[in-house]
């Protein structure tokens, strides 16, 4: 399993640092061996909205009605990649799906998002807010659960070595 962090670049930057950003993330990404589950989680920028063009890989339970740009860019790299975007894919109540809030403590955004391999999207069982813990920042924590079965090697494999 290779677990991916990132941090977009915000709305206020051109689309050349943007661009620039997503060649980085895909050569990390083509880097990652094949048979691992890549799972991309972080502070994407991305505003995904319920657009029927990108219900391939959103799921129906995000906060906004439209994408914004840095949401369009994601959506993007996630179809170009075969993922999911599976921070939108669990029913919360509405105060449990805003991953950011502003200074002025008034508006909340779902910026913060997980995508898995799409093929492999079971993997991740759940993602959810943490309104709860104080981390002294502006965005609030996103936990992810992950259920993977792991092969068990057996203990008693030691070979018995005579000496002479």
């Amino acid at each position: 399993m290779s677990i991916v962090s990132v941090h977009a670049p915000t709305k206020e930057k051109d689309e050349d640092e943007k661009e620039k950003f997503y060649e980085d993330l895909q050569k990390i990404h083509n880097k990652i061996p094949k048979h691992d589950i890549v799972i991309i989680m972080g502070d994407l920028n991305a505003k995904i909205g319920k657009q029927e063009v990108y219900q391939q890989v959103v799921g129906k339970y995000t906060l906004h009605e439209s994408t914004n740009r840095n949401g369009e860019w994601v959506c993007e790299y996630a179809i170009a990649n075969n993922m999911k975007i599976v921070s939108t894919y669990y029913q919360r109540k509405r105060i449990h799906l805003g991953t950011w809030t502003s200074p002025d403590g008034n508006t909340v955004n779902q910026i913060d998002h997980v995508m898995v391999d799409a093929k492999r999207k079971g993997v991740v069982v759940d993602v959810r807010t943490m309104r709860g813990p104080n981390c002294d920042s502006d965005h609030f924590l996103v936990k992810a659960k992950i259920k993977q079965k792991l092969i068990r090697t057996p203990t008693n494999v030691i070979k018995q070595i005579k000496w002479n």
